[in-house]
C-alpha cells in the first residue's frame, strides 16, 4: 500500500485511481489528518505501507523525519521546486527520493522498487524453496517454470514469500491487498484469496506450503533447497 499525503483531494483520487489501475492499494491524508495518524497507527498495520508519496507543495521538513521515526519504507517526494537548496535539503532530512511533477504512477512505482532493492542490499528477487518471486513486474517462478497468478493473489504470495518463517494475520494480509481504509470489502474475502493461491500452490508443488490457523493468521514454510 501506498500513502499519499497532499493538501489536494483532486490530487490524491488521481493518484489513488493510478495505482489501483496498477494493482496497488494506496490511502491519502492532508498533511495534519496524517500527522496525527501516523502516531497513532499500530506497527501491523503501518507494515503494510510500501511507500509515503508527499506533495512539496504541502510538507514541512518534519514530515520526512517523522515518518522514519516510524517506519523504514521509501519516503518520496513530489516537488516543483528543483532548486539544489531544496532537493539537498529534502535528503537531508531523509526523503529516499525527489521528483518533478507532474509524475507518472508507473514512475513511482519503479523508482520505489529501486529504493527498495538497495535497502534489501539489491535484492532483485527472493527465494522460498521452489517459489521465486521478483520486484521487476515478472510473475512468480514455481519449480522453475513462470506461474501466473491473479493479481491479489500474487500481491499474497509476495508478501508471504518476503515474511517466510513469520506468522501473517489476516488482517495484515487484507491491508497489503485492499489498504488500511477500505470498507466496502470485509476482510474474510481474504480467506478466499489464500484458499485458492493454497490450491494453485498444492497442485504445482505437491504439498500446501501454507501454514494456516485459526486466529493467528498464515505462515509460509517451505524446505529449503540445498
Amino acid at each position: 500500500m501506498i500513502v499519499i499525503v497532499d493538501e489536494r483531494t483532486l490530487v490524491i483520487d488521481g493518484y489513488k485511481m493510478g495505482f489501483n489501475r496498477e494493482g496497488i492499494s494506496s490511502a491519502g491524508f492532508d498533511p495534519l489528518e496524517f500527522n496525527e495518524w501516523i502516531w497513532s497507527v499500530s506497527p501491523n498495520d503501518l507494515s503494510a505501507v510500501e511507500a509515503f508519496l508527499i506533495s512539496g507543495d504541502s510538507q514541512d521538513l518534519a514530515l520526512p523525519e517523522t515518518i522514519k521515526k516510524r517506519s523504514s519504507a521509501p519516503v518520496i517526494v513530489m516537488s516543483e521546486n528543483s532548486g539544489l537548496q531544496n532537493i539537498l535539503q529534502l535528503f537531508s532530512v531523509g526523503v529516499d527520493d525527489v521528483v518533478r511533477k507532474p509524475v507518472h504512477v508507473k514512475e513511482i512505482i519503479a523508482r520505489m522498487g529501486a529504493i527498495i532493492n538497495r535497502q534489501q542490499e539489491l535484492a532483485k528477487e527472493f527465494n522460498a524453496g521452489e517459489i521465486k518471486i521478483f520486484l521487476d513486474g515478472r510473475p512468480p517462478v514455481i519449480n522453475g517454470a513462470a506461474f501466473q497468478l491473479p493479481r491479489r493473489e500474487y500481491r499474497i504470495l509476495e508478501y508471504l514469500v518476503r515474511n517466510k518463517g513469520k506468522r501473517i494475520t489476516k488482517a495484515q494480509l487484507f491491508n497489503v491487498v485492499y489498504g488500511l481504509f477500505e470498507t466496502e470489502v470485509d476482510e474474510s474475502v481474504v480467506e478466499s484469496h489464500v484458499s485458492k493461491l493454497r490450491k494453485k500452490l498444492r497442485k504445482v508443488l505437491g504439498y500446501d506450503p501454507v501454514d494456516a490457523k485459526r486466529f493467528l493468521g498464515y505462515c509460509l514454510n517451505v524446505p529449503s533447497i540445498n
